[in-house]
This record gives structure tokens, sequence and C-alpha cells, in this order.
């Protein structure tokens, strides 16, 4: 293989990767597991450039890489004996069909179209269309709970917090601060979070979901915000689930359903 060639493989790898490692953790739950896959990924390519497709979009290529390594292990999300978070999880995941969780994940958090997923997961169009809808469905009826809101814009706030609502959980309470925030977790502790980052004081969401998850221990949290760049540097403990923004409803939907069964999300340091 040619030296520009390969040097152009890199290149595809480094811009995509934030993406691929975003995809992993919210596939199997916490950033651990998500990057043992991502990394699992990128040593097969390494050792061998043509497991990565190259008449493929660059991402279509990656996550196919990736799937193909996901799908060789068999057990996708590790065994968990006794009544943690994570094991419970697992429990509500054992009836969903198969595939699915991914299907849904590449066509709402990553935004692939169906025929995209269909070359991703090896499947017909017609087959990713209808896993992404098996899923919706079948993760929407399964858990219900209390959900907090951080977010200092009023207009994005109610529109979380409809969406939510139609999905049949309840609000525990919306926060445009910090301050706000923490007291409001204290009050009512949430089963799932909704932040931002940037509050209305300047101050931070990351600082107020640090401070809440070191007082209540786990809880799931989902980060919406318009500076994705800010948490996906991989340098240091970052979210399970993160939206950017302008957001669809279809996006909230599936994170909060996928959150709703994973709750091992870490405190961020800010």
């Amino acid at each position: 293989m040619a030296q520009d060639d390969e040097h152009d493989i890199y290149k595809r790898i480094a811009a995509d990767l934030p993406y691929l490692r975003r995809y992993a953790r919210a596939l199997t739950g916490n950033q651990a597991s998500g990057d043992r896959f991502a990394t699992a990924t990128l040593e097969a390519i390494l050792a061998d450039p043509d497991f990565l497709i190259r008449d493929m979009r660059p991402r279509v290529a990656l996550f196919r890489a990736f799937d193909r390594i996901w799908t060789s292990t068999g057990a996708h999300i590790a065994d968990a004996g006794g009544d943690t978070l994570e094991a419970r999880a697992q429990r509500l995941l054992e009836p969903l069909t198969p595939r699915s969780r991914e299907a849904l994940l590449l066509r709402t958090i990553e935004e692939l179209r169906p025929d995209e997923i269909a070359e991703v997961m090896q499947i017909t169009v017609g087959e990713a269309e209808e896993l992404v809808a098996t899923a919706l469905r079948e993760m929407q009826g399964v858990v219900r709970g209390s959900v907090m809101i951080i977010e200092d814009e009023m207009l994005i706030a109610m529109d979380i917090e409809a969406i939510v609502k139609d999905m049949g959980h309840q609000i525990t309470g919306v926060a445009r601060t910090r301050d706000q925030a923490v007291a409001l977790a204290e009050k009512v502790r949430p089963d799932l979070i909704l932040a931002d980052i940037q509050l209305a004081d300047n101050s931070s969401g990351i600082g107020a979901i640090n401070d809440i998850l070191s007082q209540t221990g786990d809880l799931p949290v989902i980060f919406i915000t318009a500076f994705p760049e800010r948490l996906l540097t991989g340098e240091r403990l970052e979210p399970a689930f993160l939206i950017t923004k302008p957001y669809t409803e279809e996006q909230v939907r599936s994170a909060v359903s996928q959150a709703m069964f994973f709750s091992s999300t870490e405190p961020l340091f800010g």
C-alpha cells in the first residue's frame, strides 16, 4: 500500500474516532467498555488497513469495521450479577430484538441514513428501517422514571420537557444554573438527568453533574449541547450519552430510552 494512501486512512480514522467512541459508549453503556471495542477496531485496522473498506463513506467504513468486531464477540454486554444498576440494565435488555439497538443508535445518535445502516450492519435497507422502529417501540415501553432537566434556554427546556413527558416519564423540575440544579437534585432524586453544559450564569452543567453525582451516586446522564468538542476530547471521563444541538425529537427519545437502561455514567472532572 502506498504511503500516501496509508496516511489518508489514518486521517480518516482520526476525524471520525470521536463519533465511533460516542457510539460505542452508548451501545455498551459506559466509557470503559465502549473504548475497549473502539480500541479493538483500531488495532484491527492498523494490523490490516484493508479491514477498512475504502469504497464506503469514511465514517460508514469505520463503523462497519467496528460492527465486525462487535458482532464477533458473541456476548455484547458483559454479565453483571447482583442488583447493581448495570445488572438491572442487563436484565432489561435481554428481551429486546437482536441488533435493534445498534440500528437505533446508528440512526438517531450518529444520524446515518437507512442505506448506510444497512452497509454497516450488512443487512437490507428494509431490515434496517424495521430494526429502528422495533427498538423504539420496545425500549420506550419498558422503563418509566423521573427526569430532571438542566437547561438555561426556556424554549429548549420546554421542548425537551414536552418530549420526555410524552414518553411517559415524570419531570422533577428544570434548573437554569449549577446551584439550582444541585438544590433540585437534593430535593427530588431523579432517575435520569438531561443537561446542557453552558448555563445561564456562566456556570457549568458539567460541574453541576459532578456535584450531583458526588451526592447521589450513579445516575444516567444525557448531555445535550452545542459544544460537543468540550466533551469528546478523549482526555478525561466522558458521558455515555451525548446529543448535539440542534437535536431532533427522535434523538432525544432514543437517548432517554437508552439511558434509562444504562446508569453507569461517571462524574466528569470539570
